[in-house]
Order: C-alpha cells, then structure tokens, then sequence
C-alpha cells in the first residue's frame, strides 16, 4: 500500500531581521485537526530534508503507529551554497541575524497560525552539517524557546565548542547528536577538507561533562544523505 502523503504548503516570510523574504515549506500530517495540540519541528536545510531525507514520509508512518507525538514540519530552504553559508556558518555575516529570525519571527508567526504548544520542548530543531551547527546555537540562544534539537554531522569548531561550555542551563535542552565514522575528510562549502570525527567527539565530550541530555551516536557511513537518510526514522522516534 502506497503511502499518501498530504501536499507541502509553500509560504513566505518577510524577515526583518534579515531584510529578505524567507521561503518556507509547512507539512501537516494527513491526520491534522485545529483540534489537537502539535509540536513544531523546523528544520534547517528544508527541502532537503524533504526531498533527501524523505522526513514527511517518515513521520505520517510513525505518526500512524502511534510512535511519535503529534508533530507539523517546517522546512526552510537554502537560496544556495553562498546563502546557506551565511546563515548557517557561526563566520556567516548573517548568523546571528538568522538565529533572531528563527526566534523572533518564525515562532510567532508559527504559534499564531497552528494549534502548537507554545513552550521550549514544543519545539525542535533538526539539521545536517551546517544545519546542525546553527539548530543547535539557537537551541544555546534561545533555550526556552527551542527545546529539543537533532544534529546530523554537525560542523564545530572552537566557537561552537565554547558556547557549549558556557552554557549556563543544559538541563533545559534534550539534544540528538550522531557523527559517521567515515567523516575525517569532509569537502567544506569554502572548498577546504576538514576532519569532522575528532571535533564532533570534543563536543560530545564538553556535553557530557556539562551535563547535557543527549544521544548520541557514531554510524559507519561519511558526510551524506545516503547514511543520513536512513537513520533519520530512528532519530524522529527517539526525539519525537
């Protein structure tokens, strides 16, 4: 039986922070009803996630058995490398402006057109590489805001690490965080080759020393969709 998924909505968003109108993709589950409460789960690198990562296909089946709690997707695409990097790169001239977006003007706007919760752990953020890395600072900026989120290959470095250690308040987050063991070669968006393993361990390790809630977990498999895809079911069910 052939799995029926309802259609993605396409919005815009004008965003002040950023002086640009942000594209989104919202996906509410076939079983969607003003009448029931939703968790929102926003997600960097949106049609990815969509496309590659098949998370709407995902979810309607878990949402079906009864494994995850009700939950609407909002996707939020990337203009291009160049565009993605700004956001998403703690470097990125756009960073911190985007991280304000995602907190002072999505969320609002979010709360005031779904049933949702309204509270940190209401809401989660998920991304891969570079979206991973700006989930989880806003998740740091913003803990009552963002409670949950899900790292798949994060890139870090000192800032990202320092902002872990500085944290003030680790309780407030439930984190996801998952590493491929293949990852010591990683082709950048800036053109280098960086080593993803040994940071991505610091981290986890400043996490645990901090006391974080976390998963987490190394898979065998590199920097793509082909090992992120498959393990992304596992990660909804267990954050979800």
């Amino acid at each position: 039986m052939v799995q029926k998924l309802a259609p993605i909505q396409e919005e815009k968003i004008f965003s002040k922070e950023l002086n640009e109108e942000i594209d989104l993709m919202i996906y509410l589950p076939t079983t969607f009803s003003p009448l029931y409460k939703y968790n929102l789960l926003i997600a960097q690198d949106g049609a990815d996630y969509f496309k590659l990562g098949k998370i709407a296909r995902f979810t309607e089946e878990l949402l079906s058995k009864g494994e995850i709690e009700n939950v609407i997707i909002i996707g939020i695409p990337y203009k291009d490398v160049a565009d993605r990097r700004k956001k998403y790169h703690p470097e990125g001239e756009q960073f911190d402006a985007y991280i304000r977006f995602l907190a002072h003007e999505l969320v609002p706007y979010l709360d005031e057109k779904f049933p949702s919760y309204q509270m940190g752990h209401g809401r989660a953020l998920i991304g891969d590489s570079l979206g991973a890395t700006v989930s989880l600072m806003a998740a740091l900026s913003y803990p009552h805001t963002f409670g949950r989120v899900m790292m798949q290959s994060p890139f870090v470095n000192e800032t990202v690490l320092n902002a872990v250690k500085d944290f003030a308040s680790p309780a407030l987050l439930s984190i996801y965080h998952q590493i491929g063991k293949e990852e010591t070669e990683v082709e950048t968006t800036d053109g280098q080759v960086k080593d993803f393993v040994t940071p991505n361990r610091a981290l986890h390790e400043a996490m645990k020393e901090k006391g974080y809630p976390v998963t987490y977990e190394e898979f065998d498999g590199n920097h793509t969709w082909t090992y992120w895809q498959p393990l992304l079911k596992d990660i909804l069910k267990k954050m979800m």
